[in-house]
């Protein structure tokens, strides 16, 4: 293979002459390079996107949870007793869960109201949510004194369209209210804002309201039941094993979701974006592919001549096309090599330097969010070098195809 990259090496030194080739292949190594660039930088932060989805969803939501179908669970603490025995099981606390509105002096707005007991601190995931729920749950405090109102911990969101700061008292208005002999009549409590929190994904931050769970099953007239089980598993991506497997044990009227189920939308649509922007800027090196091939046919034409004359002296029909495809590769692996470091620069400076601002109101972070997986930019370097790859052979085989006497005579 020596003689051959000697041979490739020479041809891409173009002579004066041959100028429009010479730029044709920088053209051809820019495109690889950009193309390449710019599907590291994409599918980074695409897969940016999946991974903070994940993280702040799994910050509110929990990893499973476990409901009973057409009415609410009574023996919810044997049933906590049983799914921690569970393998792979972290913990599991009941919850209540229900729409509600909230109204303050300044206005009015509805709330996904969550019934909680105190949180272990391995599962206090959100940024704020510690102090919050120190406030919800002060130490040392069992009973609220007269005119503290209940306490209640709401999203940063939502407390600037309540116009609320802490301490200010907000009504809640619950839809699961009393029953008196004119009908049903929404049942309201007042309660004193504890604390905000602050998930970092606007829809949940506007609309979560978090409360203690024995205040809201006394709200909802609900005694001593809940809506359901929070499940947190050591291993996030075994959790629909582990849901499968409780639902199993425990049988009918009880069903297991977990958090992948619960999303299942949302990732799909980040997947199938994530493949969709792959394949789209992938055009980009193809294009560059057929400069490639372009500056390869008009290398063969020039080079007639000399084909001719190394096939005389015995070269096969195989190194004459190792040559073009070595010309065509050299090209194309310093166009990827180029594009992967600049991508993974570019990736970096996003990272380290967050200056790209999103409104918090259309998307569901605030800031670009990037992470660079070594597996996303091997499979776009090896598609950009198999693409460039491809594109060498046509002019490769026409090239080794050349008759040394037409060549000469005609050439």
């Amino acid at each position: 293979m020596h003689f051959e990259f000697f041979i490739g090496r020479r041809y891409l030194r173009a002579r004066q002459k041959q100028g429009f080739i010479s730029l044709i292949s920088v053209l051809s190594t820019a495109g690889v390079t950009v193309g390449v660039m710019a599907l590291i930088v994409v599918i980074a932060v695409m897969a940016g996107a999946q991974s903070e989805f994940r993280s702040r969803i799994l910050g509110v939501d929990s990893h499973a949870i476990l409901m009973r179908y057409g009415a609410e669970l009574a023996d919810y603490r044997d049933l906590i007793a049983q799914v921690q025995r569970e393998d792979g099981v972290l913990s599991a606390r009941p919850f209540i869960y229900t729409q509600s509105m909230l109204r303050s002096s300044s206005g009015a707005s509805g709330a996904v109201l969550k019934g909680i007991d105190p949180p272990s601190e391995t599962e206090i995931a959100i940024e704020g949510m510690g102090e919050a729920f120190q406030k919800l749950y002060p130490p040392g405090k069992d009973k609220d004194q007269p005119g503290d109102g209940l306490p209640i911990v709401i999203g940063k969101e939502l407390g600037r369209k309540l116009s609320v700061v802490e301490g200010d008292t907000v009504y809640l208005i619950s839809f699961r209210g009393m029953v008196s002999p004119i009908g049903h009549v929404p049942a309201m409590k007042r309660f004193r804002v504890a604390g905000f929190f602050a998930s970092g994904m606007y829809q949940f931050d506007e609309a979560y309201a978090f409360v203690r769970l024995a205040d809201a099953q006394r709200i909802l007239k609900m005694g001593d039941t809940v809506s359901g089980i929070e499940i947190r598993v050591k291993d996030i991506y075994q959790a629909d094993k582990i849901a499968e497997q409780i639902k199993k044990n425990l049988g009918f009227p009880y069903w297991t979701k977990d958090w992948m189920q619960m999303n299942a939308n949302l990732f799909f649509a980040l997947k199938l974006e994530k493949t969709a922007m792959f394949v789209i800027l992938t055009l980009i090196v193809l294009v560059a592919a057929f400069n490639i091939a372009s500056t390869l046919i008009m290398m063969v034409m020039k080079k007639t001549k000399d084909i001719a004359i190394l096939k005389a002296m015995g070269a096969t029909d195989g190194i004459i096309m190792r040559i073009f495809v070595i010309k065509g590769m050299v090209i194309g692996g310093f166009g990827t090599v180029l594009g992967v470091i600049l991508g993974i620069i570019v990736c970096m400076i996003l990272k380290h330097y967050p200056f790209i601002k999103l409104p918090g109101n259309i998307y569901y972070f605030t800031t670009l969010p990037v992470q660079l997986q070594f597996a996303d930019v091997l499979t776009i370097a090896l598609a950009a070098i198999g693409i460039c790859f491809l594109a060498t052979l046509y002019p490769a085989r026409q090239a080794a195809q050349l008759n040394p006497v037409d060549a000469i005579r005609y050439g």
